[in-house]
């Protein structure tokens, strides 16, 4: 799923350990604390509301108008069309980042959502709408991973977990508000100003990078993707995170089909709750671990959101699914802030695009396997106990959180 500290703000210091090329910075500070929303930060919170309202804008409305074009599966392949494009995006970022620093991949990224929007409307042939699909899932990918990166970067270090809570709220709103919204004016005005206002969105957004600096660090050679794979630090909070993703695909794709026909005020009570604990547990694990550290809360947070998953089973129990979402989602804002500020005070600046490519494929591959595999499942257990066997396997992420847990601060 950030402040701006000064150009010569410090850095975590590498070492040679194969295992882990870069030593976690303190996660806890005692000292003051550094203004958080500096004019950096709130340019970068202008480009990144921009780009969170071309992309959601769009989400719901493509496939629909793919699917009157050319039926179900015109629309299937739009959106697999646009995954498939942000998952193989997200794996090369880091290092057009390492190459041509943050600014200019983020303006290329908000020009590659933003154009393609413009004309998608020229045509309604299936091939037409799945590329221009295709092209707005590698600019999406451009702007989460590198914009992402330069967002951590504009924090002090002595705030990032609080920062980063901030950053989710920022991203998140335009995001639940332009989801529904994009469906809504497409019934009133039609598909085609809809598309050019998602796609402006985007273009506008790049006037505002404009301003940002451009922390790239040239002098230090990144961790690459692959490497930060097979770097332990960095792997078992994404093992973790993939864990609880999984869960949040699954939650928000079946709890409607699950939760019987006349409880649709259950669901829609039962989703809001979700996103409210959610966002409120991100702010609070972000403020206690930047006081305490945030290595501790991965395994409670992982613990929670299969608990919730847990309370869900009993789907034809309205009070059992409305306390169950409301758990799952506290455990999921505490695993998503934790996992995020850890990996990222393990690695220099100059590996942040790296982070911020594994966290994002994490959070994207674990909604996507959840979905399909839970598909699967429920098809031949029944709902309640494909949710019983999904928290089980949640636990499997317990191994990688203990030994991450037993890490020697200061060592990844």
């Amino acid at each position: 799923m950030t402040t701006g500290p000064p150009p010569d703000c410090p850095t975590p210091k590498t070492t040679d350990s194969p295992d882990s090329p870069n030593s976690p910075a303190p996660e806890a500070t005692s000292g003051t604390h550094p203004p958080l929303l500096t004019r950096p930060l709130l340019l970068r919170f202008v480009s990144m509301v921009g780009a969170s309202l071309s992309f959601f804008l769009l989400l719901s409305v493509v496939p629909a108008y793919a699917a009157e074009r050319g039926g179900g599966s015109a629309a299937g392949l739009a959106t697999g069309s646009l995954m498939l494009a942000t998952v193989l995006g997200e794996l090369v970022t880091p290092r057009l980042v390492g190459r041509f620093g943050y600014r200019l991949t983020l303006i290329a990224g908000l020009f590659l959502l933003g154009a393609p929007a413009l004309v998608l409307t020229v045509s309604g042939q299936a091939a037409w709408i799945v590329g221009v699909c295709f092209v707005r899932g590698l600019g999406f990918a451009l702007t989460i991973v590198a914009g992402g990166a330069l967002t951590a970067s504009l924090i002090p270090d002595e705030r990032r977990g609080e920062g980063l809570a901030l950053v989710g709220v920022v991203s998140g709103v335009p995001s639940l508000v332009a989801l529904p919204l994009g469906l809504w004016l497409a019934d009133r005005v039609g598909y085609g100003p809809v598309a050019v206002t998602g796609g402006l969105a985007a273009l506008a957004a790049i006037a505002f990078v404009l301003g940002l600096p451009d922390r790239a660090e040239r002098n230090e050679q990144p961790l690459g993707v692959v490497r930060g794979l097979r770097t332990g630090a960095l792997l078992r909070p994404v093992l973790v995170f993939a864990a609880t993703a999984t869960a949040a695909g699954i939650v928000v794709t079946f709890l409607p089909l699950a939760v019987p026909s006349a409880s649709a005020g259950v669901i829609a009570a039962a989703l809001f709750v979700q996103t409210a604990t959610s966002t409120l547990t991100r702010w609070l694990a972000g403020r206690h671990g930047d006081r305490h550290g945030s290595a501790r809360l991965v395994l409670p947070g992982l613990l929670l959101s299969a608990a919730g998953v847990l309370v869900i089973a009993p789907t034809a129990n309205p009070v059992a699914v409305v306390a169950g979402t409301a758990v799952f989602g506290a455990g999921f804002g505490i695993t998503q802030n934790a996992t995020l500020t850890l990996m990222y005070t393990r690695v220099s600046a100059a590996s942040y695009g790296t982070v911020s490519a594994l966290w994002n494929l994490a959070y994207d591959g674990g909604m996507g396997v959840g979905a399909a595999g839970f598909g699967i499942a429920a098809g031949l257990t029944g709902y309640p106990w494909a949710f019983a066997l999904t928290a089980l396997l949640m636990l499997g992420a317990v191994a990688p959180a203990l030994r991450d847990r037993r890490t020697p601060p200061g060592t990844a």
